[in-house]
């Protein structure tokens, strides 16, 4: 005789109840916020109710390809976007290479300490980062102007964080600097999981320590590499603003401004909150077409992708 099956397993169901606030919790700060997406199909003024507002259709979308300095910024924008996303794609094997170098130092108290302290900055704010900028790069009386003047090395001072040459270049290292130890955690537990036989095989083949993390450990990495480079590409025009607002000044100003910011710039500091939606919406919708198209790749090249 057939047993019924229930509805909901037991554990199956209290496993959506731990859940469940988890998912709440994404809603509400993931989706329900997608509401404002209303505002880039009216002519919203900050004060007015949405009901009395006027319905614009796609007249800010229009605007993105119709008004001619909007079309311009967008570029100019798009590019120090494009740039700093190269950049980060450029080091974002950095941190696998700073795990796996880290496993590979014998002093255990030493490595705990160094995987701490490069941890640590991915908690600080970018007011506080900046502090450290102005104290050791400052034109006035910054530590490394001073040490480059008390060796003869240069004649004047060079005012490092105002210049706008490489300015994106500095910002990518600040963010790499920042995020490192976080961003190497992952890898650290990638290591953690790779089977201790494997490193004895290799040793009683006479495998050297560089050999061994050619062929063992970089290619256990390697999937969690390529599942985290599918997950930026999602990402690839969301760079964020605090940074790049708070490093920017009236000299590399232009040179900062990403996606992020310029949204910023236009919703919040200029008071065009339907065309700064408009750009965020569709600043999104690249971003899925990206991930999917990545996650295709990943397929056709490698056999098997995220989704």
């Amino acid at each position: 005789m057939k047993m019924k099956m229930p509805l909901f397993r037991q554990d199956g169901f209290q496993l959506f109840l731990m859940n469940l606030p988890f998912l709440v919790l994404i809603f509400m700060l993931c989706y329900l916020p997608m509401y404002g997406w209303t505002y880039a199909f009216f002519d919203y003024k900050p004060g007015m109710r949405l009901s009395q507002t006027p319905f614009a259709g796609l007249k800010h979308f229009h605007k993105l390809i119709q008004d001619r300095y909007a079309v311009l910024d967008i570029i100019r924008v798009l590019k120090n976007t494009l740039l700093i996303n190269l950049y980060g794609y450029l080091f974002a094997p950095l941190p696998m290479l700073f795990a796996m170098f880290l496993s590979e130092l014998k002093g255990r108290k030493f490595r705990k300490a160094v995987q701490t302290l490069t941890t640590i900055p991915h908690f600080i704010s970018w007011v506080l980062v900046y502090a450290v900028a102005y104290a050791m790069f400052s034109v006035n009386d910054g530590l490394i102007n001073n040490l480059l003047l008390g060796l003869g090395w240069i004649d004047h001072r060079i005012n490092f964080l105002i210049s706008p040459e490489f300015a994106l270049l500095k910002m990518s290292l600040w963010g790499l600097w920042k995020g490192i130890g976080w961003s190497a955690i992952l890898y650290f537990a990638a290591i953690s999981g790779i089977d201790p036989e494997l490193y004895e095989a290799a040793k009683v083949d006479g495998a050297g320590r560089f050999n061994i993390m050619l062929r063992i450990t970089l290619p256990h990495l390697l999937p969690t590499f390529f599942v985290l480079l599918i997950l930026s590409v999602a990402s690839f025009l969301n760079t964020g603003m605090e940074q790049y607002y708070i490093f920017s000044n009236a000299m590399n100003r232009e040179s900062l401004e990403v996606l992020d910011l310029y949204v910023y710039n236009q919703g919040i500091v200029g008071f065009n909150y339907p065309y700064a939606t408009a750009v965020s919406m569709l600043k999104s919708f690249v971003g899925i077409i990206l991930m999917f198209s990545a996650n295709s790749l990943s397929k056709a090249v490698r056999g098997f992708g995220i989704m």
